[in-house]
């Protein structure tokens, strides 16, 4: 192989692959070595062997580190050699050997150039590969978690393979957004998942749709999350449709979802396209639940919010089914983000939503204030329904209003129990 074929073989894989010179000729020595086992019956018996590549002069050369030994004493020709043949080569090279002494040992055959250089091209893409890997390990090991800008390449096998700073990366179909399409040559914004070991070797995975894409997004966009004025305290996302971002402000002057929005909408709008329109709720945190619930169901106003802590589920009532339906949003979207929202990794909560049901609602409303006046007055349950159905609804209005002749004739009561109970409900009050 002449000079200008090695040395030009080097400059173009430096240049094209972004790789060292020295990761290149490393990757040209190890095919060269690959060659020689082809080429050469029983090397593979040889334990010690490499390649010397001088761009320089033009010259490959493969040696081996062999044992001295005497002469006579000669047993694995592979890996021994004489004496006399190793004295002799350090008179020309100013050496002197004894026996159990290495020697390195040319071992190139005639023509080994000329006639190796075809199954080295051969296998130097798959050396090129290796080293390029191991640069992708070294630049994006520790750098899971940002968001780097890339090019989109191709699709292989399902993925979509993307260039990201002369490196090539995956993202994965669970990685991407729904419908988004992905075109030679488009630049979008990638959050860096990891690198790992794949089918492929070392692989760069690239998400567009997970959650802290979007956190990193805002953080770039509006200075006082960047600076922890705000603080993003909780995401949920379902890519291509919804992401809902809970913010908090430390400063009182500073109101954290006028900072993410910007001037004009400015700021979320960024974001917003970035995420291919991806609709963005950005909700203050609370700790009432009623009131954190309200908020992200907007811009629909319910008429009740009931926060059961016991079952851990918040129920919603609207003034109608097309307000139900739009609370709920597409398939249940929105009160799925919604649960997730107010949820801790320690306690799941679910939301529902229920139209209003006058009839239901007053039936509820009924049973609320019979299962009031029993456990008050210590009446029995229906005795109680009784008393709402004639319109003794409250323990404050029997104590206020009540008489004993109306209690006889609404409950079928003596006179006695009539003031038994009206004396137990004003002790009440």
């Amino acid at each position: 192989m002449a000079t200008t074929d090695i040395s030009a073989l080097i400059d173009f894989y430096v240049r094209e692959k972004d790789l060292t010179r020295e990761r290149v000729i490393q990757a040209l020595e190890a095919s060269f070595i690959t060659a020689y086992y082809k080429m050469v019956p029983g090397a593979d018996r040889i334990n010690n062997i490499r390649a010397v590549v001088n761009p320089q002069k033009g010259t490959v050369k493969i040696k081996a580190e062999m044992l001295v030994v005497e002469d006579e004493e000669l047993v694995d020709a592979f890996n021994e050699v004489k004496l006399s043949v190793a004295q002799a080569a350090g008179t020309r090279s100013g050496k002197e050997y004894q026996p159990g002494d290495s020697i390195s040992v040319n071992i190139t055959p005639k023509d080994f150039g000329r006639i190796a250089v075809q199954t080295a091209r051969q296998t130097m893409q798959q050396r090129i590969r290796k080293a390029e890997q191991e640069m992708l390990a070294e630049a994006f090991r520790d750098r899971a978690g940002e968001v780097v800008t890339g090019t989109v390449k191709r699709y292989d096998k399902g993925d979509v393979i993307v260039e990201v700073e002369k490196f090539e990366g995956l993202v994965p179909m669970r990685q991407r957004i729904p419908g988004e399409e992905y075109n030679s040559g488009d630049k979008m914004r990638f959050y860096v998942v990891e690198v790992r070991d794949g089918v492929r070797g070392q692989e760069l995975i690239l998400s567009r749709s997970h959650p802290n894409l979007v956190r990193r997004l805002f953080e770039n966009e509006v200075l006082e999350i960047a600076e922890h004025t705000v603080d993003i305290l909780t995401i949920v996302r379902e890519a291509g449709y919804r992401t809902k971002m809970v913010v908090r402000s430390n400063d009182p002057n500073v109101d954290p979802i006028g900072a993410c929005v910007g001037m004009r909408g400015a700021r979320v709008k960024n974001v917003v396209n970035e995420l291919n329109h991806e609709k963005v709720d950005i909700l203050e945190y609370t700790e009432d639940k009623a009131a954190m619930v309200t908020e992200s169901l907007a811009p629909i106003e319910p008429i009740k919010v009931k926060v059961d802590k016991d079952a851990h589920v918040v129920t919603v009532v609207v003034e109608d089914d097309k307000a139900a339906a739009k609370a709920k949003g597409r398939k249940g979207q929105n009160v799925r983000l919604t649960a997730r929202l107010i949820s801790t990794p320690d306690e799941r909560w679910d939301v529902r939503v229920e139209a209003y049901d006058e009839k239901a609602q007053a039936k509820n409303l009924a049973n609320e204030g019979a299962s009031e006046l029993s456990t008050v007055l210590g009446i029995t349950n229906d005795m109680a329904a009784a008393m709402v159905a004639a319109g003794f609804t409250t323990v404050e209005g029997i104590a206020q209003y009540a008489d004993a002749e109306s209690l006889v004739e609404a409950l079928g009561i003596s006179e006695t129990e009539a003031e038994d109970i009206m004396a137990k409900a004003q002790a009440s009050c």
